[in-house]
């Protein structure tokens, strides 16, 4: 029994811990930006693509194995210095205070671009990039074994949910961030550049979303079609903890993954439509997640 538990509460943290970290970019990009960019799927497959990519790489040159997870990280920021000016700067900029819809819109055509793009670049093949896996071992929990860095992905989602927070509330550019978020207007107007805040933001958001797509390209198939199941498992995680919120994120990916993963081992046959229905039931109960932004009073 004990096992048992600990089993779904392992391989629910760990299924959160990469999905938490790709939802805290969505979160933190609409959080400032106020768009929700159905793009973010793509430019994590795009993270796991150039993982797949440049690792085979790093291995033939005959590098130390452990470098290989600073190639990693690159490879994420490599993704995310390309795609940002593109992005936000080439397009989203020339549409900021429209119809939401009309930026959704956008975002959309964006994303399909983007799985175009992989085809072009990488074809219709699958990778497969296991070795970084193999390289910190197993972990014993009671009768229960646990590769290691499976276990290392919990701590890199812990990281860079508290980088984050420190950066935004005991750092002045969190402080400008944060006063953008809340008024940008009365924000440009104390001097602040809101479109670098803006750059600067959605850079963010894509290097998280990358940085997941890469460290869990070790943990599966890298194929077209793995940025649609990101994509809405991320929107029902900002959806249950609330748009724009850390601490919702947070939340809302822990409760996504434990669900998940209690269905794959007690009733296998409800894992497709658990997401859905937990997503279904925070929209009918708080529409606004869990986590719900102070609002407006009108007078």
């Amino acid at each position: 029994m004990i096992d048992e538990f600990l089993t779904i509460f392992l391989d629910g943290a760990i299924y959160a811990s990469w999905l938490f970290i790709v939802a805290l970019g969505l979160t933190f990009v609409f959080g400032v930006l106020k768009i929700l960019n159905i793009a973010h799927g793509g430019i994590y497959a795009l993270g796991a693509y150039s993982s797949a990519t440049l690792v085979p790489i790093f291995y033939s040159l005959g590098m130390p194995d452990q470098l290989v997870f600073v190639t990693m990280l690159i490879s994420a920021l490599a993704v995310a210095i390309v795609i940002t000016p593109i992005m936000e700067r080439g397009i989203l900029r020339r549409f900021y205070g429209q119809d939401e819809v009309l930026i959704v819109l956008v975002t959309y055509a964006i994303y399909l671009v983007l799985e175009d793009v992989q085809k072009i670049i990488w074809g219709m093949n699958s990778l497969y990039v296991s070795e970084p896996r193999e390289l910190l071992g197993a972990l014993e929990f009671g009768s229960l074994y646990y590769v290691g860095y499976d276990l290392a992905l919990i701590g890199l989602a812990i990281f860079c949910g508290l980088f984050l927070w420190l950066v935004l509330n005991k750092t002045k550019s969190g402080k400008i961030v944060l006063a953008v978020i809340h008024n940008p207007e009365i924000s440009g107007c104390m001097g602040v550049n809101i479109n670098k805040v803006y750059l600067a933001a959605f850079f963010v958001g894509a290097f998280l979303a990358a940085l997941a797509g890469s460290f869990t390209a070790p943990l599966i198939s890298v194929q077209v079609g793995i940025s649609v199941a990101v994509v809405i498992e991320s929107f029902a995680v900002v959806i249950i903890g609330g748009l724009g919120s850390i601490p919702g994120a947070v939340i809302g990916a822990l409760i996504i993954g434990m669900a998940r993963a209690a269905c794959v081992h007690k009733l296998p046959e409800a894992e497709i439509f658990i997401m859905y229905f937990c997503m279904a039931g925070m929209l009918i109960f708080r529409p606004k997640g869990l986590f719900q932004g102070a609002q407006a009073r009108k007078i």
